[in-house]
């Protein structure tokens, strides 16, 4: 059987692919500038852009796109589902922290050392778990997901702090780091975490790998017709998100200050499909729309469901509406219904002036 070859995209893709990302650059500049911003937003923020509490709730957004790009990767690209993301999330939080509290690594070193082991973890699990495929390789990785939980919040508390998590030592954070004054410095990581994993991701999927990837996820049989072996790409697929998980994990440890159980729960991970779902899966910028989105949602909901118009409401309709995750629930399925697509499906134009649709 004669291997396929892929040669490079015509010349118009190439453009296409430019373009994109030259409005990549516009709109990533915008982010950068904002913390310089004054600009109120009444209804939606409640300060001006620059003040410490509105970059902190940005900065979790950024975080949460970053991290759904990262899921996207192996969901909306390579059309495998996996259950248990949220450990890798949890391996870069919780190995840093392990790392600069009870071995009294540097920062850096431990976030790197957790980069390691999520490098080394990823590639075990993955070459075990794909070999399953399909609701199999789903329900390995739920069942992974769910023993790294039960270890951080029940394993050895004297290490993860149990359900109420760990502090991290701040004698360890760089002084530009530490602080409410500093804030606007955690915000322009998690933007740099973003970048970061947007270009490896849109970088990875227009390269030959990618392609082969976005096959296995139309027709996997297929690739495996043309000579070639879809268990690699799905491997080097996962490896990848699973690091960018990692890295994400390690930012949202600093934006906290410290390590929380709740990024190893299945509801984490579930989370994060949500988010690729709401923006739209394997679009260029659904995972950032829908991690945006969710990441405002989930905490200006909480404001929402305890504000004094609920609570004038009736009984039988201000039980569910003080509860965030039904209005967070309600407005998915929303959305999902209106624009099945996802929200960037929606907002971005079907077609370029080539007529090609836009990934």
């Amino acid at each position: 059987m004669t291997r396929a070859r892929f040669s490079a995209p015509p010349v118009r893709y190439r453009r296409i692919w430019r373009n994109n990302w030259l409005r990549a650059l516009i709109v990533f500049a915008v982010l950068y500038f904002l913390p310089y911003s004054t600009i109120s937003i009444p209804g939606v923020f409640d300060g001006p852009l620059d003040a410490p509490g509105v970059l902190q709730l940005l900065a979790v957004c950024l975080v949460f796109a970053g991290l759904a790009v990262s899921y996207d990767l192996l969901f909306g690209h390579t059309g495998v589902m996996s259950f248990g993301h949220g450990m890798f999330v949890t391996a870069g939080m919780y190995v840093t922290t392990i790392l600069v509290n009870h071995a009294g690594y540097a920062l850096f070193t431990s976030a790197a050392l957790a980069l390691a082991v999520t490098l080394i973890a990823s590639l075990l699990l993955g070459a075990v778990a794909l070999r399953v495929g399909g609701i199999g390789f789903a329900m390995v990785t739920l069942a992974f997901g769910q023993a790294v939980s039960i270890l951080v919040i029940s394993g050895s508390p004297q290490l993860t702090g149990g359900e109420q998590g760990q502090t991290l030592n701040s004698s360890a954070v760089p002084a530009a780091l530490d602080g409410v004054r500093n804030t606007a410095n955690l915000y322009w990581i998690a933007l740099a975490y973003l970048v970061l994993c947007a270009a490896a991701v849109w970088g990875l999927t227009a390269s030959t790998p990618g392609r082969v990837m976005r096959a296995i996820h139309e027709n996997e049989r297929r690739v495996e017709v043309l000579g070639l072996n879809p268990y690699l790409f799905k491997l080097l697929a996962f490896i990848v998100s699973g690091l960018l998980a990692a890295g994400g994990g390690i930012v949202y440890l600093l934006l906290l200050g410290g390590a929380t159980p709740t990024v190893s729960t299945s509801n984490f991970t579930l989370s994060l499909l949500v988010m690729v779902v709401l923006g739209g899966a394997g679009r260029r910028w659904g995972a950032i729309v829908g991690g945006l989105v969710y990441g405002y949602a989930s905490q200006s909901l909480t404001r929402v469901s305890g504000s004094s118009a609920i609570a004038g409401l009736p009984g039988i309709l201000r039980g569910p509406l003080e509860q965030p995750l039904f209005l967070l629930g309600a407005a998915f399925v929303l959305i999902v219904f209106f624009a099945p697509g996802g929200l960037a499906g929606r907002l971005a134009a079907k077609t370029t002036t080539t007529g090609i649709k836009e990934g």
